[in-house]
């Protein structure tokens, strides 16, 4: 085995939720340059999905959809299943925050990022199930990618409640899914991304200076990080990882001793 045979992705078909901007679209990067066949990417806003598979080229297939509602779900599940036999990865990046103060926090924010981060991602694999299922074998597994947060696996200071308990919750739900899903030869993990600027990760966009002094690697995320760690777990390298979420963080979580002039990097 060679490492093309290792870390390639050639003929796959993906499916990235949230794929327009910020983790999403770096993954997709990755998933093309590992040879995907196509990659379909969704999300709210038919002006940034169109203008990123402009960008990224005829291999990327752009959708526009609402996944925080079931019916929008359902309307993604159907429209794949029109257009594809099987889908060989599928990653549950599309997510929310929101901030406010404890003492006025607003259902309204608890119920959309708890929906968007949790709820989405377990549904929308329900309703695929039967794509991915076509794509597995015992020999290549077909794949799932939950994008949960260091906030899911430490605490955060900003008052980003629904967002640190969805990302908690996502990462339980990613072991619980392992163990349904790996009997169908459907492989799933997870990442935990740290400070990657992006719209959502502000702080580490706008802050950069500041951000990386709290990261042990004393650096912010880069495009090469996140496809890296994408690549592994989605190619035959990760087919024995198994309900794992992978931190890649700078070593935020697990490489953390000094808090003297700690700058929490995940900004909610």
């Amino acid at each position: 085995m060679n490492l093309k045979d290792l870390f390639g992705l050639e003929g796959r078909v993906a499916l990235v939720t949230g794929g327009s901007r910020g983790i999403g679209k770096m993954i997709v990067e990755g998933l093309l340059e590992a040879g995907c066949a196509r990659v379909y990417i969704v999300a709210r806003k038919k002006e940034q999905v169109d203008e990123t598979a402009a960008e990224l080229g005829d291999k990327v297939i752009g959708m526009v959809g609402d996944l925080s509602q079931m019916d929008g779900i359902q309307q993604l599940a159907d429209e794949l299943a029109s257009r594809e036999e099987k889908l060989d990865l599928l990653v549950n990046n599309a997510g929310a925050a929101w901030g406010e103060p404890f003492e006025k926090f607003t259902e309204a924010g608890w119920d959309r990022t708890m929906d968007l981060n949790v709820k989405t991602p377990f549904f929308l694999t329900q309703k695929l199930t039967p794509l991915l299922k076509a794509a597995g074998t015992p020999e290549r597994p077909a794949k799932v990618l939950m994008i949960a947060s260091i906030d899911g696996m430490k605490s955060n200071p900003w008052p980003t409640y629904p967002y640190q308990a969805s990302k908690a919750g996502l990462i339980h739900l990613t072991r619980r899914m392992a163990a349904e899903l790996i009997g169908h030869n459907i492989v799933v993990n997870g990442i935990g991304p740290g400070a990657f600027p992006s719209a959502m990760n502000k702080a580490a966009r706008d802050n950069e200076e500041l951000v990386k002094r709290g990261i042990p690697s004393r650096r912010v995320g880069v495009t090469e990080d996140m496809a890296g760690g994408a690549i592994y777990l989605l190619s035959r390298a990760g087919d024995y990882v198994v309900g794992t979420t992978l931190a890649i963080d700078g070593g935020v979580v697990n490489a953390n001793i000094g808090a003297g002039n700690f700058v929490d990097p995940s900004g909610g």
